[in-house]
């Protein structure tokens, strides 16, 4: 009984060493040193009599039994062939803590086992899952967590595979989101699957350019390629798609020849919208690819160019993306003869959300005597780090409304931290600016919070100024 999967978790401790590289819990140097302190646990070597008298409470004293042979009734024999490793067990704990376990010692088909052999779980997840089981205290860290989760799911131990799931949730970016969303589906997580596709439709280019994309399943790369919501260009996701087939070659022995990466991608080519393509980035790229046979090459070139069209097995209609929202933050804006003026002066507010978004962009004033251009130094920071720069050019037409100026990315904004968003212009020197400033604005489900940025040498504040919208996805 419990969770049961083909992989093995080895795979796993592999994968998420790469997606976390340096976040972690425990502040342990690696996973060695992690299993190590669990398997010198300092509890085996109680000598005292009444050691039960050194520990006020039950907790304490289980905690003492953890990893520890003393009145150990069961073993197990954890890990793959060739790095197996015993650890010592007591079957009514366990029992207490998993169904699965207490199924496996005290149920109808129980068998009266000394020594337990688990190949598909890593030692140090199996120790982590015993830690909580024994110690009610949850240690994880970025190498072991998917391979915990695995343990966790197996045995059926609800709140650390739920601690597990939120590790993750915290630990989400672009570089990643692809592998995790393939891995949120293998372990039945619906909440983590909807977090990972929140952050790959938003920001699509990034994901489908990690390195991580190309370790996804042919499952997982299809449902990508399908997604209506990919905030990407077409010839991105060609790209990537191509970049995934060279690494499955690889995985399954193949030359990475251009038949063999058609061959591996099978029908998912027809998910690649290319007719949707700009036709310049058809020309000069996915026609030159080779992937495509010529019939398929010479009927979507007709497909662009003639009032007949030939039938495609492409899907012809570009994808609708998210819709970009703006939370605006002023209730009225004015201008006066003599402000505002800029002179390469910086305007900077400080924001923070409630909800995880990704901010595209500003959207800024512009010139109050006739229409003008202005360059844009655009900038986000977290704590005083950048997260996002830019310099990019606008035109305002001499009205009041907001012009948007965008990252090349959308950046990921975390909850309950703030944010500072600046910009420096260079232009006409008069300009209208926001007035009737709000510390709270509500745009759809997300609460937007501002307060003063001291990087503000301009006069931009939570009452006035410049950068009166954020641009968002959700």
């Amino acid at each position: 009984s419990g969770f049961s999967s083909q992989r093995s978790s080895s795979p796993l401790r592999t994968m998420a060493a790469e997606l976390f590289p340096t976040k972690k819990l425990v502040p342990a140097a690696s996973v060695q040193q992690y299993q190590q302190q669990n398997l010198t646990n300092n509890n085996t070597s109680i000598t005292s009599c009444n050691w039960q008298g050194l520990y006020p409470t039950i907790r304490e004293r289980n905690s003492v039994m953890f990893n520890n042979e003393m009145m150990a009734d069961v073993h197990f024999v954890v890990g793959p062939p060739g790095g197996t490793q015993r650890v010592p067990g007591h079957k009514y704990v366990l029992a207490v803590g998993s169904s699965v376990f207490h199924a496996m010692f005290y149920g109808d088909l129980a068998e009266d086992q000394d020594e337990i052999r688990i190949p598909d779980v890593e030692p140090p997840s199996f120790l982590a899952m015993l830690k909580y089981i024994y110690c009610d205290e949850i240690d994880l860290c970025a190498d072991t967590v998917l391979a915990t989760l695995y343990a966790a799911k197996k045995y059926i131990v609800p709140h650390l595979a739920r601690a597990c799931v939120n590790f993750l949730e915290t630990s989400l970016s672009a570089k990643n989101a692809c592998v995790l969303l393939s891995q949120s589906c293998l372990f039945e997580e619906p909440d983590l699957t909807q977090r990972c596709w929140e952050v790959i439709d938003a920001q699509a280019e990034l994901a489908l350019r990690s390195e991580g994309f190309c370790d996804i399943d042919v499952q997982t790369l299809e449902s990508i390629l399908r997604r209506e919501t990919l905030n990407a260009k077409e010839m991105v996701v060609f790209e990537a798609a191509l970049n995934w087939a060279e690494a499955e070659c690889q995985r399954q022995d193949l030359p990475p020849t251009i038949e063999n990466k058609r061959l591996v991608l099978g029908k998912a080519i027809y998910l690649i919208r290319i007719p949707a393509m700009a036709l310049e980035d058809f020309a000069n790229g996915a026609a030159q690819s080779g992937v495509l046979t010529l019939n398929e090459t010479n009927d979507i070139f007709l497909w662009y160019t003639a009032a007949n069209k030939p039938d495609l097995l492409f899907c012809t209609k570009p994808r609708k993306g998210l819709s970009p929202q703006r939370c605006h933050r002023f209730q009225s804006c004015a201008y006066r003869s003599n402000q505002w003026r800029y002179r390469g002066r910086c305007d900077s507010i400080q924001f923070a959300v409630d909800k995880r978004v990704f901010i595209a962009g500003f959207g800024l004033y512009g010139s109050s005597c006739g229409s003008a251009e202005y360059n844009a130094k655009i900038e986000l920071k977290r704590q005083g780090v950048p997260m996002a720069q830019r310099i990019i050019k606008y035109f305002s037409d001499g009205s009041s409304s907001t012009f948007p100026v965008s990252f090349e990315y959308p950046v990921q904004i975390e909850p309950d931290t703030f944010y500072t968003a600046s910009v420096v212009l260079d232009g006409n020197e008069l300009s209208y600016f926001g007035q009737e400033g709000m510390t709270e604005v509500q745009c759809g489900k997300v609460t937007f919070q501002f307060q003063c940025s001291s990087d503000s040498t301009n006069g931009t504040g939570v009452q006035g100024g410049q950068i009166p919208e954020l641009i968002f996805y959700a």
